[in-house]
């Protein structure tokens, strides 16, 4: 008798796992509203700062002659972009900008005007899978965009041509999308990566906010809810790491974080930076807090940015002036 009890006890603790798990996964994972996002203190962007993209960013946007694209993914998704030609009509220069979690590509609009107004760069700004208007009911965490964002730098070659030169650029998982492409088999035309408020892994991001959020440990949580995100989306979360990544990365990489940041935590960028085999850079932000590093100091992220371009690109003048 007290065997088939505990047996009943097991068995109803492994079941409340299982739920908990395919809640975490439905909550995090499945393409759906984010409301845990809303009003969230850890994204609050700093007084009189817009976290991403300014209302005059996304105006200046607006007006630009943009077209949307679109691509087919390895695994049959319809996939979105929006793409802004250099309006310099320089084809030696080309921006993929990766967006982050919950977000979508036009958010982007405050690092597109840099680059087209400042840089003369075309522009490509990529819906994720399971944002925006592209298709797909699963968030990839940039391990599943990483080979998305690998057909983007090829529909770019096939686009404009060989000659261009190009950087990928991301925020928060798009920092770690750019990152986790960068481990992977790119054409020589991408020569630099530029990833700002990126995490480390999945996993690490997923547990710190099972305690941020949930006040909940890592295990079982974590483990259980990995196991799902392998039946139902097809990757684990230790899986999913910008820093093993990191480790096949052939491109100079500039980091950036905010030194605020209580959503990405700001130690995660040293470690990445410290995992860079290749030429390196980092920047952090005094008072940003998570996204919000070039509303906070816009001066000083694109100075920063101006070098690293610099001397990571050949055809990397800037604009002339009666281009601007």
């Amino acid at each position: 008798m007290l065997f088939y009890g505990l047996a009943l006890l097991v068995l109803i603790v492994l079941a409340l796992l299982w739920l908990g798990g395919l809640y975490f996964f439905k909550t995090a994972i499945r393409r759906a509203p984010k409301s845990f996002l809303v009003d969230n203190p850890n994204l609050m962007p700093e007084p009189d700062n817009e976290i991403i993209s300014s209302a005059s960013d996304m105006a200046w946007l607006n007006t630009q002659p943009t077209e949307d694209i679109y691509i087919e993914s390895h695994d049959d998704l319809k996939l979105r972009g929006t793409w802004l030609p250099s309006h310099s009509g320089s084809q030696h220069r080309t921006v993929i900008l990766a967006h982050g979690y919950s977000g979508k590509g036009r958010e982007m609009a405050g690092f597109a005007r840099f680059y087209a107004e400042k840089r003369g760069f075309n522009v490509l700004m990529p819906d994720d899978r399971g944002h925006g208007q592209s298709e797909g009911n699963i968030i990839g965490f940039g391990w599943l965009d990483r080979k998305d964002y690998v057909q983007w730098v090829h529909w770019v070659l096939d686009k404009i041509g060989t000659e261009t030169e190009i950087i990928l650029h991301g925020i928060s998982m798009g920092g770690a999308t750019v990152l986790m492409t960068g481990g992977e088999a790119l054409p020589n035309q991408v020569k630099a990566i530029v990833s700002d408020c990126a995490y480390t892994s999945v996993k690490e991001e997923l547990t710190f906010q099972l305690k941020q959020l949930y006040k909940l440990p890592a295990f079982p949580f974590i483990p259980v809810t990995s196991l799902i995100s392998r039946w139902k989306a097809g990757y684990f979360f230790g899986e999913a790491s910008a820093l093993n990544q990191l480790a096949k990365v052939q491109a100079p990489v500039l980091f950036i974080h905010g030194e605020a940041d209580t959503f990405v935590p700001t130690e995660m960028v040293y470690r990445l930076h410290e995992a860079c085999p290749t030429e390196k850079e980092h920047l952090t932000i005094p008072r940003a807090g998570h996204g919000t590093s070039f509303q906070v100091d816009r001066a000083r992220y694109e100075e920063v940015l101006e070098s690293f371009l610099t001397k990571s690109l050949s055809h990397s003048s800037p604009v002339p002036a009666n281009d601007k």
